[in-house]
């Protein structure tokens, strides 16, 4: 008898972020077409969490498959070091036009997490190159900022980097300027900077994502640039959740009069495609590299770097990011999620209901307190499967972040599973 594909997945296979003792089968998914996705069983599901963030214009999406394709046949590898190719330098412009006037140039990688390392890399190597030896770094807490061992330290000390903490490098964090605590962030911002010695602040811009989708206001990371700028100290925007549309500008940091120095990038840049990272920065960042001596040389890299096939799928996903249509669509999502988060903010069975955007958060009441760990996690996430929806709840907050091609109905079918739901806490 032959073995099924979850069968045979179970005798070999490691999934991610996965308990494994007491984990169900995974599902077999075969096909992806618009929102939905297919299971071998012939079951659809809505994909309310666009497969981890980085899905932005449905599933198996033709055009972008048909310019992945074009490429593979034309260019699919080359060495990033001394060559270049015409995909890359094209997207490199395109994100230049859509990112804040300050920034200057892009350094590609392959994911989230690689790309707030190139990040932390050139904040720490840039002052060692200026001559000021700074290595002081500055986050908020609860934060995530991917699971490499820079990305790790930076983040909040929890359950997803417990086992490394020893190892991980020491950072200050201050409290995240949620409303009300806004005087406390920047109070402890600028203890933190007046020994002059501080290297970068790095951040979620608006949007803490795995910490629990916690939401604050743009105004005060005005007020966080300037005091960052007194004391010389660089500011990164992780924007590999936030960026290409998701809180309904094109990146989060579009809200906020001033700008960051460096910017991350990943998770939508493709439209869900292909693996791909990329990190901006300033000119002058970029000049202080730029030296008769090697050793002030950018020594970082990857084996896939600028991949042709996945800047194609960038360049195809601008594509139809920068479609009055999408934009429209973006907009009208938000309007909806507005509207559903004020029919649900007052429901006896939430805490908080959070929207920027494209992103519906839930902080449903609990036994348990707000974790990511949270037994309702499970709760939610089979129940909203067996009404033919999948979602990740981080814990017990429920939230919804979806292709943008997702239509009305299907919205309303969130909404009433939603409400459904509710009743039975």
């Amino acid at each position: 008898m032959n073995k099924t594909i979850t069968e045979r997945d179970k005798e070999v296979i490691w999934h991610p972020f996965t308990h494994l003792k007491h984990a169900a089968a995974p599902i077999h998914i075969v096909k992806g077409s618009g929102v939905y996705l297919f299971d071998d069983k012939g079951n659809k599901y809505i994909d309310a969490f666009s497969s981890w963030w980085v899905n932005l214009h449905g599933h198996a999406n033709t055009y972008i498959a048909d310019k992945i394709h074009e490429q593979a046949l034309q260019l699919e590898q080359v060495a990033f070091s001394n060559f270049t190719h015409t995909p890359a330098v094209t997207l490199a412009e395109r994100l230049l036009k859509h990112l804040p006037a300050n920034q200057a140039k892009i350094f590609y990688s392959d994911n989230g997490s690689t790309s707030v390392e190139v990040a932390l890399k050139m904040t720490l190597q840039y002052h060692m190159n200026t001559g000021r030896q700074r290595t002081k770094i500055i986050a908020f807490e609860n934060g995530y900022h991917g699971d490499t061992f820079g990305g790790m330290s930076v983040a909040a000390r929890n359950v997803f980097n417990k086992a490394f903490q020893p190892l991980l490098f020491d950072v200050v964090h201050i409290p995240v300027p949620i409303k009300g605590k806004e005087k406390e962030t920047l109070t402890a911002l600028e203890e933190a900077l007046k020994p002059d010695d501080a290297c970068a602040f790095i951040f979620e811009p608006l949007v803490q994502g795995a910490g629990g989708m916690v939401m604050y206001s743009p105004a005060i990371l005005n007020s966080i640039y300037s005091l960052c700028k007194k004391y010389n100290c660089l500011v990164i925007a992780d924007e590999v959740m936030t960026g290409f549309g998701r809180t309904g500008k094109f990146f989060a940091t579009d809200n906020c009069e001033q700008k960051p120095d460096i910017i991350c990038m990943s998770k939508g840049i493709t439209g869900g495609f292909m693996a791909l990272g990329a990190t901006s920065c300033t000119q002058q960042i970029y000049n202080a590299f730029i030296a008769d001596d090697k050793v002030k040389t950018f020594y970082h890299g990857h084996s896939y770097t600028a991949n042709p096939i996945a800047c194609a799928a960038a360049n195809a996903s601008l594509d139809l990011l920068e479609k009055p249509e999408t934009q429209q669509q973006i907009k009208f999502i938000s309007d909806f999620f507005g509207q559903m988060k004020n029919k649900l903010e007052n429901n006896p069975a939430v805490i908080e209901c959070r929207h920027i955007g494209t992103i519906l958060a839930l902080e449903l009441k609990s036994n348990e307190a707000t974790t990511y760990l949270n037994p309702l996690s499970d709760r939610i996430a089979g129940y909203y499967l067996k009404h033919g929806i999948i979602v990740r709840p981080l814990g017990n907050v429920l939230y919804f972040l979806p292709p943008y091609c997702i239509s009305e109905a299907d919205l309303k079918q969130l909404e009433s599973c939603t409400h459904d739901f509710l009743k039975t806490l």
